[in-house]
């Protein structure tokens, strides 16, 4: 795998919007604490179908609002044109030009998918509706998207999502160093050269682990599986073993040449900031 693009490296961190005002207030204690690492930005979630629209919209204008560069994402399932052109005005009048396009999830017991069928069409309303205020990241599977009937099938989604104007993409999470290798020289070997951003999952707690990686389809190695499982419920050894196996694999892939890398924080700071410190990042 040849190196993405010869610019510094970028490490960025995610939240879900927090659904009471003890978690809103949680959330600001984790931002504070993830802010001394100088991220390049902090992006929020958007819910199944939108479902959290108006808390990502307040967490987003706090982020910003404390000075740092706010990512908000936008989901194509359950929107339309309409309220994402709302959107997209409301985040150009307060200054944010990061934006993460997903397609996103369908809740259970909705039946219309929305105006925006997949990623790239909402990634190509953006650009015709604001040209190229804001930097566009997309969502990359180096295991492929559960969707997905087959892996070309998979690459030709996400190249739609790069022709329609993506400036770099963040993977989902996964723990083979070995699956993202593969995917980034098949997207460069079908002319696709932009920034491609592993997302990191520490671990902190098997079930929820478990339960997250059978919804999306990240694999957990079977080596990683069953050592989890062996330590049934000493969380301590969990989180130790955890912080080893996922500082190992951004170690490699940073000696590989990616571009940065992605923490899905679920709201704590703490191990995200660990792992940070053991790979000796700045600041």
């Amino acid at each position: 795998m040849r190196t993405q693009q010869d610019l510094p490296k970028q490490f960025s961190f995610e939240f879900f919007p927090p659904r009471t005002p003890e978690g809103e207030e949680k959330l600001r204690v984790t931002r504070r604490e993830l802010a001394n690492l100088e991220p390049a930005f902090m992006s929020c979630t958007f819910g199944a179908g939108g479902a959290t629209q108006e808390g990502t919209l307040r967490t987003i204008l706090e982020i910003h609002e404390e000075g740092h560069v706010a990512a908000p994402h936008i989901s194509c399932i359950g929107s339309r044109r309409e309220s994402i052109a709302g959107l997209l005005d409301r985040y150009r009048e307060v200054g944010i030009r990061r934006l993460v396009c997903l397609r996103g999830d369908m809740p259970s017991g909705m039946a219309v998918a929305g105006e925006f069928r997949h990623a790239a069409d909402l990634v190509a309303f953006v650009r015709q509706r604001t040209g190229d205020w804001f930097h566009i990241e997309v969502a990359a599977y180096p295991e492929f998207h559960p969707e997905s009937r087959r892996p070309a099938d998979d690459l030709a989604h996400f190249k739609a999502k790069v022709e329609a104007g993506a400036d770099s993409a963040i993977t989902q999470y996964f723990f083979n160093a070995d699956a993202y290798v593969h995917f980034v020289e098949s997207a460069q070997a079908l002319g696709m050269d932009l920034p491609i951003v592993p997302g990191i999952m520490p671990i902190n707690n098997f079930s929820q682990l478990a339960r997250f990686s059978d919804t999306c389809g990240a694999e957990i190695p079977r080596w990683i599986r069953l050592r989890l499982e062996s330590f049934g419920d000493d969380t301590a050894s969990i989180k130790a073993f955890g912080l080893d196996v996922v500082t190992g694999l951004c170690e490699r892939l940073l000696g590989l040449g990616a571009p940065g890398l992605h923490f899905y924080t679920l709201n704590q700071a703490g191990p995200a900031t660990t792992i940070w410190r053991r790979l000796g990042l700045p600041p």
